[in-house]
């Protein structure tokens, strides 16, 4: 407990002092928000993936598909750093950082309004905001009571309120920069601590190839394969599909995750954050997932009718480590839970103060006044979510907070991921696509809470399937925007042409460049 204690002081002050330190960054809406648009590759890609991968991904996912897959949920992981994140930023890096700043846009919604020119969809994409991250927000105190209680014996209570003022002390002062220099710290904490917890949990079972022995000799359920837990594709690859989709192709969507973009420093930036990320993804995501595939090594607690409960998989695992590594895994999840939680209220809060609030005023609004109603949105948003956590916890009964939870990532980058993709590559995408792309993708993950819920059931074999649970939902809502984007602008009224090549236009902008960058005519 006292090396635990320690580790946490030292990590508490570290977060504080760099929010104080980065004040002076924080004095303007640019500033506040983007860091300026001045953020070099390592801080820009350790901030991408430190709001990727949080303690539910290291608690809740790793514990969840570990079980049900074993070690064919490492391509969970893989498919997060290839897809995810090499090719998120291949694809959306250069051009989202150039348009954004050719159009002025700050968040998402302020992208869709100017890049659509439509006020009435800036609003309406702040909402979906609004209204999803919040319970997205509440899930990453999630597994922190099992965890805490393996070190202390302290309410859990007292560990949201612990982590959500600390989060809120250094995102008010200093903002978008220290949000990055702290996801920078944070992430060194996560690449150093998922390779001690493996080393150990392995070590426990004596060693790599004794636990492979172990876990081959399982059985899975319903599955006539022997080994299916150590199987290459696992018992259900149908079903991995489909997390690999969504834990993947998602975070093309999330505003959290695609406003990183906004803030990257320059073109050398964009290169080596993609590598950077991406070798990130690969030992954090890859990591949590790989050692979650021997959870069934060990035993998690249970409800009363005898199903697992997901979230205590990975604490049955640690609960006895040696001390030292169980203090490093609970400043490594308190890393992974507050680097995601400082990006989602700074996300919302800019959202909501530029894109609603601002705009709504009818006098003009200071820099600093807009300052500060970004830093009293971050105390609402941190408030509410540490009230949802700790009543969710305190009143079992009050499952609809878990479906909201699990229905925010589909909704989110079912809404956003098509119209924010077409919107940078093609001209020809309209207004009325976008707005019906948000209307399918929110529709729809909300009909899939309703059927969690209510416990329906459909006779038809492909809405059972779909619908059984919102990662499947999640992925229709994603691909399906895809699709409808695309044929409702072919069907729909052209967008203005002076608008678009105005939009377009920064893509032809000349540049002076080094013959080692570029070949020239040659």
């Amino acid at each position: 407990m006292v090396a635990t204690i320690v580790l946490l002081v030292i990590f508490f002050a570290v977060m504080i002092g760099v929010g104080v330190y980065c004040r002076k960054n924080a004095t303007d809406v640019n500033g506040f928000v983007l860091a300026g648009r001045s953020v070099g590759p390592w801080l820009t890609a350790f901030a991408f993936g430190t709001s990727y991968f949080s303690a539910v991904i290291f608690v809740g996912y790793a514990g969840q598909f570990g079980w049900n897959f074993g070690l064919a949920s490492t391509w969970i992981g893989l498919g997060n750093a290839f897809i995810g994140s090499l090719l998120a930023w291949s694809v959306l890096g250069r051009r989202t950082r150039i348009m954004t700043q050719h159009l002025d846009s700050k968040t998402m919604p302020d992208f869709f309004g100017s890049r659509y020119n439509s006020p009435v969809l800036k609003v309406f994409a702040s909402i979906i905001v609004f209204v999803f991250l919040i319970p997205y927000t509440a899930s990453l105190y999630n597994g922190l009571s099992s965890l805490f209680n393996i070190a202390f014996s302290v309410p859990y209570w007292v560990c949201i309120v612990i982590m959500a003022v600390l989060t809120g002390l250094y995102v008010i002062f200093g903002g978008y920069m220290a949000t990055a220099i702290n996801d920078f710290i944070q992430g060194v904490v996560m690449l150093f601590g998922i390779v001690v917890v493996i080393a150990s949990v392995l070590i426990s079972k004596g060693g790599f190839m004794q636990a492979m022995t172990s876990l081959s000799q399982i059985q899975a359920d319903g599955v006539n394969m022997n080994g299916a837990f150590t199987a290459f594709l696992g018992p259900d690859p149908l079903s991995l599909l489909f997390v690999v989709i969504l834990t993947s192709l998602g975070t093309w969507g999330l505003p959290q995750m695609v406003g990183k973009f906004y803030s990257i420093k320059s073109e050398d930036s964009v290169r080596k954050g993609t590598i950077i990320s991406t070798a990130f993804a690969i030992i954090v995501a890859g990591g949590c997932y790989f050692l979650g595939g021997f959870g069934r090594l060990f035993t998690p607690e249970k409800t009363a009718e005898g199903k697992i409960l997901f979230d205590t998989v990975v604490p049955s695992m640690l609960k006895d480590l040696n001390p030292i590594v169980i203090g490093i895994v609970i400043v490594l999840v308190l890393s992974a839970s507050m680097s995601t939680l400082s990006s989602l209220v700074l996300t919302s809060s800019s959202t909501l103060t530029l894109d609603v609030i601002v705009p709504k005023r009818k006098k003009e609004t200071s820099e600093k006044a807009t300052v500060l109603i970004m830093r009293l949105f971050i105390m609402f948003f941190i408030i509410i979510s540490a009230i949802i956590a700790i009543l969710k916890d305190s009143k079992p009964g009050l499952t609809f907070i878990a479906q909201m939870m699990g229905v925010s990532w589909g909704a989110l980058a079912g809404a956003f991921l098509a119209p924010f993709l077409y919107g940078l590559y093609w001209k020809r995408t309209t207004k009325a696509s976008a707005f019906v792309c948000f209307i399918y993708g929110t529709l729809l993950m909300i009909f899939q809470m309703y059927v969690s819920l209510a416990g329906v059931k459909f006779e038809n074999a492909f809405m059972a399937y779909m619908f059984n649970n919102s990662i499947r939902s999640g992925v229709l809502a994603m691909v399906g925007g895809l699709v409808i984007v695309p044929i409702v602008s072919v069907f729909t009224k052209a967008p203005d042409k002076e608008l678009v090549e105005s939009a377009f236009s920064c893509y032809n902008k000349e540049v002076v460049t080094v013959a080692k960058d570029s070949l020239g005519d040659a």
